[in-house]
């Protein structure tokens, strides 16, 4: 009973922050949480995740990498988070009847950022997007998520060619943040370290 009341108080009623995440923080946090989640077989992580992910309204963008188009591929969606979590809340009242009340919740104050959504980046491919603006002393962010299973790697460098940030772990998400100097142009890339062919979404503030 403890753990319900608690899932309930971070998924409906999420305690007040010092700061506010960004958009793009907040998908990065929900997609861990929901790996977490699987991971552990844990629906009630799966659960925080989803109520997270509900909170974000991405919207598409029409830039593309360099030789790349747009296309269909979206980040993972709160209602497949919520669907991902209903065979572990199998047979628990309580967890379903959570899982209800978060498909049927209005969430107020909706986030959006833009989201470029591309195609299949094959296994050892990469994708490298044409030089997006950012403004100096402003923290900047840079967010990739992939659906399927694979190992995304993540790169950014100034209009120098200097790596400024870096996340090569293995995952199928990848995050940077870093705070200009001074305003500037930066070259993003997205790489594919596989083990198979993945679509991905890449957000940034």
């Amino acid at each position: 009973m403890r753990r319900i009341l608690i899932a309930l108080t971070l998924t409906l009623a999420p305690p007040a922050l010092a700061e506010t995440p960004s958009p793009v923080k907040t998908a990065e946090l929900s997609a861990r949480l929901h790996a977490l989640g699987l991971a552990q077989g844990d629906p009630l992580l799966i659960l925080c995740a989803a109520r997270l992910r509900k909170t974000l309204a991405p919207t598409a963008s029409d830039r593309a990498p360099e030789g790349g188009s747009p296309a269909a591929g979206t980040p993972l969606t709160w209602e497949e988070m919520l669907a991902s979590a209903e065979p572990l809340a199998s047979g628990d009242a309580a967890l379903t009847g959570l899982i209800d009340d978060i498909r049927a919740e209005t969430v107020k104050g909706v986030a959006s950022g833009p989201v470029y959504n591309i195609g299949q980046l094959a296994d050892g491919r990469d994708d490298t997007y044409p030089p997006i603006e950012f403004r100096g002393g402003e923290y900047a962010e840079v967010y990739v998520e992939a659906k399927a299973a694979t190992n995304l790697n993540l790169t950014v460098h100034d209009d120098r060619g200097r790596l400024v940030c870096s996340d090569t772990d293995i995952s199928h998400i990848a995050y940077c943040g870093w705070t200009p100097a001074t305003g500037g142009r930066f070259t993003l890339k997205v790489e594919n370290k596989g083990p198979a062919a993945a679509s991905y979404a890449l957000m940034t503030n």
